[in-house]
């Protein structure tokens, strides 16, 4: 870990051992050694990162957080490629991460907790960076996998000179039948970077293509219902599905101005759209959204002995929509028709500013400022007023300022050992779906920008080569909290508290054994009373939040007996954890055991078997207690898979 190199903190390169951020790295052999089926499986292996996968593609993600829904879910975490946002900041997805090519990439970075002032709204429990192949030093490989429930992907990579420059080309293409009954899912990916030099001006020209059909299977009710293998099959809505599309285009330039001084910049370009039936929702309604934006980063940075500054301006100007319909009957408050229809218009500028000063040869201190605002000019083509369970608020205008600082120091004690601590805020301005679909009797006037204050130190540890360790304590408190409570309804002005301990290490037993992994306990509680009034959903202060459990670790144990055999046995501990705000519904937690061998059959050919859920165990990927019910995403059972890779 101490010589690995990061460009999250400040969207430039250095040192994770100089970063007093709290940032962990998945390298480009671990996630091709990998192979995930599911983003999930990747970060999950990281400290303090629980992504709570459901059905296909789909996922909710806690970093330094309970599993959280809604808008909180979607606005809470940033998530980049190569420093710039998946989506705009309003318009982000729950499901952020399905429209990242994560099986591409040349490293992917986690932040947890507040980013640096580099990043603004959503960087608030953290931020996920997925970073493209640098075409220098990128491989030519083609990968084929087949497995369980009719899994099949296809895998592949090419770099080389180029006309202009430096290239590379991704290819993913991935299909699962899967196990549950009319669940199928087909995801492609598409990337391509070219890097090159005009006089003294260095530039890369990257573009991705994400192209998402996933056939959803609901969740299966009933206590323990995970437990019945024939029931977790079944899929009680055939047609659920969601259906999304991504494009992206970016060009990174960056030119030294004097010996000091130089300029970075990124012009960026987006378009999202996604299509998807809301079989959580008793009104199945079908839900189409999407947004196209254009934008800009820059920086000015300084370079001087003793001391790094950077000056920013970022821009984003997006267009976005949302509709709503629901064709099945009137159930209730869900009434049969349209919902929502409306186009929002976003403008969103920030300035930042970012320092770092070696103050003596062993203390490193760095701080940085940010302003965002955000204005959002929203537009209703649906009749004004309350239909049903739903409210379409008249045309309007709203802004948002926000205020993020960060201050932190690194103190080197001696070659070996390493302090930390950092202070940051984290803020993110409410989404648009918080804004403008809200239910009768609620109003827009007194929802406020979130923030989350952050404290933490830590210690990094590397006694010899083989063996490193990070342990990292911290406590947040968050106000201003939106969130939706077990009605629907939206809740504004709400408040939390968070504090944990994590840690992350290798120990090298010999030249054959080594150890590794990551171990997080966390405690996360309401700090208000409110939510619905029902007994098992009320919110009472110092209660637990729901999915949020308390014990969490990744632990694997690689061995290497040969320079052509490497083993690797993983054991994923999630802890219990309530299933509902009021306490009172609880998933036990569980124990599930992974193998994987990986075999050089020759220079260019290698082969690799994984056995996922080793003991088959029948466990939940995610326990929920809503509508006065147990409901689950069932854990897939034992599954295996071959993957051939041949490297020219």
């Amino acid at each position: 870990m101490s010589d690995v190199v990061v460009v999250t903190g400040t969207r430039s390169e250095t040192l994770k051992q100089h970063n007093a951020l709290s940032v962990s790295v998945l390298t480009s052999d671990e996630i091709d050694r990998l192979g995930a089926h599911h983003v999930s499986e990747a970060l999950n292996r990281l400290p303090g990162v629980f992504l709570n996968r459901g059905n296909g593609a789909e996922h909710l993600t806690a970093i330094r957080s309970p599993v959280l829904t809604g808008g909180q879910g979607a606005g809470s975490f940033l998530y980049l490629e190569d420093g710039v946002p998946l989506r705009a900041a309003g318009f982000a997805n729950l499901n952020g991460l399905f429209e990242a090519a994560d099986g591409l990439a040349g490293q992917i970075e986690v932040v947890r907790g507040p980013g640096s002032a580099a990043y603004g709204s959503n960087a608030l429990h953290g931020l996920v960076n997925v970073l493209t192949p640098d075409p220098e030093t990128a491989d030519r490989h083609l990968t084929i996998e087949a497995g369980s429930y009719g899994r099949a992907a296809l895998r592949g990579s090419l770099a080389g000179q180029a006309r202009f420059g430096a290239g590379w080309l991704g290819l993913s293409l991935r299909h699962e039948d899967s196990w549950r009954e009319d669940a199928s899912l087909d995801r492609r990916a598409l990337q391509t970077r070219l890097d090159g030099q005009m006089g003294l001006t260095e530039w890369s020209l990257r573009f991705s293509g994400i192209d998402l059909e996933q056939e959803t299977a609901t969740y299966v009710g009933g206590f323990k219902a995970y437990e019945d293998e024939a029931a977790s099959r079944r899929n009680s809505d055939p047609e659920a599905f969601r259906n999304a599309h991504a494009l992206r285009a970016a060009l990174h330039l960056e030119r030294p101005l004097s010996d000091t001084l130089s300029a970075q910049a990124v012009l960026f370009a987006r378009s999202n759209d996604m299509q998807f039936r809301m079989h959580f929702l008793p009104s199945e309604a079908l839900e189409t959204s999407g947004h196209d934006s254009v934008g800009l980063q820059s920086a000015l940075v300084w370079t001087l002995d003793q001391s790094t500054v950077r000056l920013g301006l970022d821009a984003d100007f997006t267009q976005g929509a949302l509709r709503e319909f629901q064709t099945r009957p009137t159930l209730g408050p869900f009434v049969q028709g349209l919902h929502y229809d409306y186009e929002v218009d976003s403008r969103t500028y920030a300035a930042f500013v970012m320092g770092e000063h070696q103050l003596t040869p062993r203390l490193r201190l760095d701080a940085g400022l940010r302003w965002e605002a955000t204005h959002y000019d929203y537009a209703n083509a649906a009749p004004d007023g309350a239909v049903g369970r739903y409210l379409r608020l008249p045309d309007r205008e709203d802004t948002f300022d926000t205020l993020a600082p960060h201050a932190g120091w690194i103190l080197d004690v001696s070659d070996s050992v390493s302090v930390f601590g950092r202070a940051a805020r984290g803020v993110r301005a409410p989404q648009t779906a918080e804004l403008y679909r809200l239910q009768p009797g609620q109003s827009v006037e007194g929802i406020e920008p979130e923030t989350l204050d952050s404290l933490e130190t830590g210690i990094r540890f590397t006694p010899t080569p083989g063996t490193q360790l990070e342990l990292t304590g911290y406590v947040m408190e968050k106000d201003n909290v939106i969130l939706r409570d077990a009605d629907g309804l939206t809740v504004t002005g709400a408040r939390t508290r968070h504090h944990g301990i994590e840690a992350e290490g290798v120990w090298s037993l010999s030249d054959q054994l080594r150890l590794s992994g990551a171990v997080s306990w966390a405690v996360h509680e309401y700090d208000f009373d409110g939510g619905a009034p029902n007994s098992s959903e009320t919110i009472r202060k110092g209660a637990r939040i729901d999915t949020a459990p308390e014990w969490m670790s990744n632990i694997r144990a690689t061995w290497r007996p040969t320079a052509a055999l490497t083993a690797e046995l993983e054991w994923v501990h999630l802890g219990e954890y309530f299933a509902d705000a009021g306490n009172t519904a609880l998933y036990e937690g569980h124990d599930l055991f992974n193998l994987r061998t990986d075999y050089q059959l020759t220079q260019t050919l290698a082969l690799t078997v994984a056995v996922r859920n080793l003991l088959d165990e029948r466990y939940a990927e995610r326990a929920d207690f809503a509508f006065g019910r147990y409901r689950y995403f069932p854990g897939e059972p034992r599954t295996f898979s071959v993957r051939a890779r041949l490297d020219f």
